[in-house]
């Protein structure tokens, strides 16, 4: 048995870890042998002294052994998932799941809850009635015999060596570490039994990584190290200096998310990743030989209905709605108030981050882990950057629980709006790609 006091001073002193280290590590983690402490100080460790892919690699893969490794033996087609490193107004998993199945494949797509100022999948699932995000394995494997996708929470004996490190990391300052979230992401993705995965990395005000370097570097070792640990893998670095459509908020996306499959309104910057995104799986798992031919797969299985039909069932399988495209029952906010832009100009840019705090302020997200969430809460028609406002147009309505809370929502949120005379350039929406 090795020591953690030795293995975290080899980290610190700038050595590369073997990988009977990294494994002791992750199984101290999971096993409880390796204390708070020390698994802090070895997390930052890795922050300030980083990891070779190598390394990276071998931790993914002993996380990923800590607990259950799924696999699924009744897949009709190759087993794929997408992944986003978080983003305001993100709601592409909720579509993109049933339109890859729509195609052929096979979708247990393990997703989490909100972060920070980012919102998270499986609370805008939650705000069907009665959807269960943690179905139990037999429920679980039927959804997808029926309906080729699941959309789901991780079960607690799912990479523990991860959940135990996320937890310490969270409150020892040491998120921002690439090869910790390199290798937390990926050990549940692994331990999902997936065969391929693409990877939305955000970059900009709104987004974990900032700066275009920071987005590269986290792609670029996501991409390597599923490479190392035996998954096919693409990253696209994704624009999130402007919300992704028009609203943030559970309740609010769950509609967009349901309105875009039905063809009642699918705005043009989310259909674009959307398709992109696919396209990518699509061509990862054999099921396209180019990515026009993917995309078109993508377009039909959203035209036809099937895509659409197959969130259906998925959300009448794991408990929601019987008639979710018909009747969703989602809670409405009581209240919702236009915040003006009071002057004429063009909206120069967007603080997509202040935004996102918005949602979270009104109840929308969680301060602490296990927080409430209301659902009914959020922003909705919100402008782009380069668009042309007068004083009575409105940049954002606040849908809000109570009348106390809109004022400082209100002025939070207009102060989000930089409104000048000018033109001003806007990102790309895709601005890289990485593939192995």
């Amino acid at each position: 048995m090795m020591l953690p006091a030795e293995i975290i001073r080899c980290k610190r002193d700038a050595q590369v870890l073997s990988d009977a280290q990294i494994t002791d590590f992750a199984c101290g983690l999971a096993d409880g042998r390796w204390s708070d402490a020390q698994a802090g100080a070895m997390a930052m460790a890795v922050l300030l002294q980083g990891m070779s892919v190598g390394e990276t690699v071998a931790l993914t893969a002993a996380m990923r052994d800590s607990g259950r490794v799924l696999t699924w033996p009744e897949a009709t087609g190759p087993v794929l998932d997408k992944h986003s490193t978080g983003g305001v107004g993100d709601k592409i998993s909720l579509m993109l799941a049933p339109m890859l199945a729509a195609c052929g494949a096979w979708v247990p797509m393990i997703s989490g809850r909100g972060l920070g100022h980012t919102g998270g999948t499986l609370d805008k699932l939650e705000a069907l009635p009665g959807y269960t995000v943690d179905p139990g394995d037999e429920r679980l494997r039927e959804t997808l015999r029926q309906c080729g996708c699941a959309i789901v929470g991780a079960s607690a004996d799912l990479a523990p060596a991860d959940r135990r490190l996320y937890a310490v990391r969270d409150v020892t300052a040491t998120v921002e570490s690439v090869p910790l979230i390199t290798a937390s992401i990926l050990s549940k993705k692994l331990a999902a039994g997936l065969q391929g995965l693409v990877l939305d990395v955000k970059v900009g005000n709104g987004a974990f990584a900032a700066t275009p370097q920071m987005a590269l570097d986290l792609a670029r070792s996501l991409v390597h190290t599923a490479r190392g640990a035996g998954l096919r893998a693409t990253a696209l670095i994704t624009d999130m200096s402007q919300v992704l459509g028009t609203t943030a908020g559970n309740a609010l996306e769950m509609r967009d998310a349901i309105d875009f499959l039905t063809g009642a309104a699918r705005e043009p910057r989310t259909l674009a990743l959307t398709l992109a995104l696919g396209a990518e799986a699509l061509l990862i798992g054999g099921l396209a030989t180019d990515a026009d031919g993917a995309r078109a797969q993508l377009q039909r299985g959203l035209d036809s209905g099937a895509a659409a039909e197959r969130f259906a069932r998925m959300v009448s399988l794991l408990g929601g709605p019987t008639d979710v495209l018909a009747d969703a029952r989602l809670q409405v906010a009581p209240e919702t108030l236009p915040v003006l832009a009071g002057r004429s100009g063009i909206v120069q840019r967007c603080n997509v981050r202040a935004l996102g705090l918005v949602v979270v302020a009104l109840g929308g997200g969680r301060v602490r882990p296990g927080d409430p969430i209301d659902a009914r809460v959020g922003l909705s028609d919100i402008v782009a950057p380069g668009t042309r406002v007068g004083p009575k147009d409105v940049l954002c309505r606040v849908h809000v629980a109570d009348a106390e809370s809109a004022g400082t929502a209100m002025a939070a949120a207009h102060a989000a709006f930089e409104i000048g005379d000018g033109v001003v350039p806007t990102p790309g929406l895709i601005q890289d790609c990485v593939r192995a």
